[in-house]
């Protein structure tokens, strides 16, 4: 904290009173400051800096088809730390409910189709390798570490056919647009003038049509009817007039959601083991009961439902 007040002192902000908002699952911290009457808040990377060029660079990205990220009052690179605007405290998670998320979620997704307006320059390719990776988190730290499972060869050809097929269907969808990639309830505020703010872009990549879509509609921290959840995910494919029929285009929501909850298990695994962070253990069972329920509906994936259903309801 000391750090802080020292940097403060360098610029506009001298004087203001701080506060510690949140620290997220990263190793990034925020805190609010008070200064003139109005609030800011004051992002923290100075254990990870190497976030804060992207995390500029996509701010304006964004900025530049209208999405409503946070505006920039102050920087200081080299020891990073960012002054940012304050979205407030309310995130979507905290109000939606069975009555309002069709309204809220319909909001997101405008929001969307704003965000695959923005550049890709300079963006990562989510491409096969990057897809696989990801996917590998669940077998090391949920299957083997989390479960202690020792995977026999006939496991272990099943799990890498399945997730090829998976990779596979994700790629086949349109590609090279940009992807958040941690589109979900907690990273989308709902600000004091009533409109969605969207924080924790930093990670973003070029990539597949549906993925923002599945991280908002497949939320690992909420979820509601999936015939109402099908409806929603159409209004993006007509939104972006997508040449595809509505089951190829749910299929691809589908096939990018396992990938997604494959690799969530994996990092909420290794938040707790790993990093100490055993917050996200409770959020396990539902990202699970969406990769579970989603593979039991196509032949390419029914064989990693059944394994799931066998060993990782163990505990």
């Amino acid at each position: 904290m000391q750090k802080i007040l020292k940097f403060l002192q360098t610029t506009p902000f001298r004087g203001a009173h701080s506060s510690i908002v949140s620290a997220d699952a990263s190793f990034r911290k925020y805190y609010r400051l008070q200064h003139n009457n109005t609030s800011y808040i004051l992002m923290d990377t100075s254990l990870e800096k190497d976030t804060l060029a992207p995390f500029l660079d996509i701010t304006n990205k964004l900025h530049r088809c209208s999405v409503y990220a946070p505006k920039i009052y102050y920087e200081e690179l080299q020891n990073g730390y960012l002054i940012l605007e304050d979205f407030g405290d309310v995130n979507l998670l905290d109000k939606l409910t069975q009555e309002n998320f069709e309204h809220y979620y319909k909001q997101a997704i405008d929001t969307i189709v704003k965000m695959q307006q923005a550049d890709t320059t300079n963006l990562p390719l989510y491409d096969k390798a990057f897809l696989h990776q990801e996917m590998a988190l669940m077998q090391e730290w949920y299957l083997e570490k989390k479960l202690s499972l020792t995977l026999s060869q006939a496991q272990q050809r099943m799990l890498h056919t399945t997730l090829e097929s998976i990779a596979n269907t994700v790629l086949s969808q349109p590609q090279e647009v940009f992807v958040h990639r941690d589109f979900h309830s907690r990273n989308i505020m709902l600000t004091p003038s009533g409109a969605l703010g969207i924080i924790d872009y930093q990670d973003a990549m070029c990539g597949a049509v549906t993925y923002d879509l599945v991280s908002l509609l497949k939320d690992c921290y909420i979820a509601f009817d999936r015939d109402k959840i099908e409806t929603l995910a159409l209004h993006l494919k007509e939104r972006l007039a997508l040449d595809a029929t509505p089951k190829e285009f749910l299929k691809w929501f589908d096939f990018t959601g396992m990938q997604r909850h494959i690799k969530v298990l994996g990092i909420f695994s290794r938040l707790h083991l790993r990093d100490g962070k055993d917050g996200y253990l409770k959020d396990i069972p539902l990202t699970r009961s969406y990769l579970i329920k989603t593979a039991s509906r196509y032949n390419e994936t029914q064989a990693l439902a059944e394994f799931l259903r066998e060993f990782g309801c163990r505990r």
